[in-house]
């Protein structure tokens, strides 16, 4: 399992099942942590990883950088025939993805 540690940010690949790729975010997910994800994510995809879940619920703090990362790799395995869900999602990831309405569309 591979891991980013930048300051208390983890993005870690959680195991792989076929098309279905794993992953479990903890920490704060700000601008300067997106960059690894997105770039984890592309990763996957360039793989052939079509269906992703991202288990977070240890993530204290997520951003609207965040936001716009999740939201590009949905749009990007859809248009691929795939999907991307966040599962568990603590009280704050609920609570950003919420208020930009995105609730039924990224939470599992």
């Amino acid at each position: 399992m591979n891991s980013n540690k930048n300051g208390d940010f983890e993005f870690v690949e959680d195991g792989c099942s076929g098309e279905t790729y794993r992953f479990v975010m903890k920490g704060r997910v700000s601008v300067k942590e997106t960059a690894h994800m997105e770039h984890k994510l592309e990763r996957v995809i360039e793989l052939g990883g079509r269906h992703i879940v991202i288990n977070m619920c240890f993530v204290d703090f997520f951003s609207s950088a965040g936001i716009r990362v999740i939201l590009h790799m949905y749009k990007k395995v859809t248009s691929m025939g795939g999907s991307l869900k966040i599962e568990n999602p603590s009280e704050n990831v609920r609570n950003v993805i919420g208020l930009v309405a995105l609730n039924e569309l990224l939470l599992k």
